[in-house]
């Protein structure tokens, strides 16, 4: 792995609105150095930045790195997901659902790839996914390391080869792991 990868965070949290008041617990069980992608896509504006800004606060005091998606000025992040401006120094991570846009990531200078969906997920019902063929044919000779994401957990993440690390929502508010 490229030494410029070594101390990216290999565990995180994906916001949206479904998590409600569980997003300050899913908050407090990530571990130290763990991610934070804050999505929120739904929310108002004005209360997207005001939680955002909580967030940010949050994950300060618990030495979490916290990423922003989507085009919106949300306050001081340590990066950007996805094709939104980043300022110099940003981690930039990307999405990644099929190998053109894992491709399209790289391309763009991203330091992860999230790669998704890889179980089925309460967040996309009914949606496919990847199976571990088309996941490890998406990853085969990028420079850029990848988290898996959908439906993830600990336990799952052990049982995939080839990622960096993974990303849940649920996962942070069960008590299954």
């Amino acid at each position: 792995m490229p030494r410029r990868h070594r101390n990216l965070p290999t565990q995180w949290l994906m916001t949206d609105e479904r998590l409600g008041e569980d997003l300050w617990r899913a908050l407090d069980a990530l571990p130290r150095g763990a991610g934070v992608i804050f999505r929120h896509y739904a929310t108002p504006p004005a209360e997207r930045r005001a939680l955002f800004a909580q967030v940010a606060k949050v994950a300060r005091c618990n030495g979490l790195v916290l990423v922003r998606a989507g085009a919106a000025r949300l306050g001081r992040a340590d990066g950007v997901h996805g094709a939104g401006r980043r300022r110099a120094g940003e981690l930039r991570t990307w999405p990644a659902h099929t190998r053109r846009e894992t491709l399209a990531g790289v391309k763009a200078g991203a330091d992860l790839l999230f790669v998704s969906p890889l179980f089925a997920t309460r967040s996309h019902p009914g949606g496919k996914t990847l199976s571990r063929a088309a996941a490890a044919a998406m990853l085969r000779g990028l420079p850029v390391p990848a988290i898996a994401l959908g439906g993830m957990t600990a336990r799952r993440f052990r049982t995939l080869r080839g990622f960096y690390g993974w990303a849940a929502i649920d996962a942070w508010i069960a008590r299954t792991d």
